[in-house]
């Protein structure tokens, strides 16, 4: 039985999530369809520029991602704190990028006068979207909905066009967060439909290797900062160097036909995670079987589960087997 979203989702332990979104009808997402013939590789542009508008809107940072043929991949990072810091004006000014509103709001957004009722009326809202602004469902629903209206219309059928609910696990350390970050990233890798990370097409390791050939980091995706430091921006606190060139070791391993090995600079990131090189092929390629719940250490899992009165701790033996060393 799937459980409500409230009992997956804890902020207090992870801002890290990562959610996961299938096609249904035997409908293709993007590429070609083997019974049809029909191709809808496009599609996969509309879905990258979606999911980039609404990290626009939304206080949530993209970490990694990959448009498949039939289903979606999201890394993401909830920043709960800037939706708190953010003005009752702010939070209208984010929503009405990508959602109507109410006239009272778009009223207060002009500055013009309203009756203390009326004030009443928005302060509600502002606090219903302020929330909704760090939901995990609501960016999913955003992101999903509209490209399901697309797809439809292209397909002149009605009905679901996605499954009735994405999956989503958290990620409750730094080890869990990397592992799931570059299972995403070579699914394409994984499923043959490229050789290379960087020849796969609607994939934040593409995006990411594009942008380091530049000697930069991409504006959509959230940096890389190396070590921990003071006054640190948001970001993941590791290399991009290292983490590309871990990615390119584990592809090329991956892949089988290409001869590969862990290099010292990536067992240098492993040791630091605590994961042995083979647990770590393991994981990046089996981890949506491995784990079906939250993802990260015993303690980190116990403390998860604490906190949302859950009795069972999914996926307990399989963390301890593989994320534990």
């Amino acid at each position: 039985m799937a459980r409500p979203r409230k009992t997956i989702v804890s902020l207090d332990d992870t801002p890290y999530y990562h959610c996961c979104s299938r096609v249904v009808r035997k409908a293709f997402l993007c590429g070609i369809d083997d019974s049809t013939g029909e191709n809808f590789e496009h599609r996969r542009g509309w879905v990258e520029g979606r999911m980039f508008q609404l990290a626009t809107i939304f206080s949530v940072d993209i970490c990694a991602y990959a448009v498949m043929s039939n289903h979606l991949h999201i890394v993401l990072r909830v920043d709960a704190e800037q939706a708190k810091l953010w003005s009752d004006k702010e939070v209208l000014i984010q929503w009405h990028k990508g959602f109507k509103g109410t006239l009272l709001t778009q009223r207060y957004v002009k500055d013009e006068t309203l009756d203390e009722f009326e004030l009443n009326t928005v302060l509600d809202s502002v606090a219903v979207y302020r929330e909704r602004l760090t939901d995990i469902s609501w960016f999913m629903r955003a992101l999903c909905e509209p490209i399901a209206r697309m797809a439809n219309k292209e397909d002149s059928c009605t009905g679901r066009f996605w499954e009735g609910r994405f999956k989503s696990q958290a990620l409750l350390d730094e080890a869990a967060v990397l592992a799931c970050m570059a299972y995403v990233d070579l699914n394409p890798v994984r499923a043959k439909m490229t050789a290379t990370p960087e020849a796969s097409d609607y994939t934040g390791i593409q995006r990411r290797i594009k942008s380091a050939l530049k000697g930069e980091q991409p504006k959509e995706l959230l940096p890389f900062l190396g070590n921990e430091r003071d006054n640190m921006p948001k970001g993941l606190m590791f290399s991009a160097k290292d983490y590309l060139i871990l990615v390119e070791d584990t592809g090329r391993i991956i892949r089988g036909d290409k001869r590969g090995a862990i290099s010292h600079c990536s067992q240098h990131i492993l040791d630091r995670l605590n994961i042995p090189a083979e647990n770590w092929l393991k994981i990046t390629e089996d981890f949506g079987h491995l784990f079906k719940g939250a993802v990260g250490s015993l303690q980190a899992l116990s403390q998860y589960c604490e906190h949302l009165e859950r009795k069972r701790r999914q996926s307990a033996a399989n963390c301890q087997r593989w994320l534990c060393g």
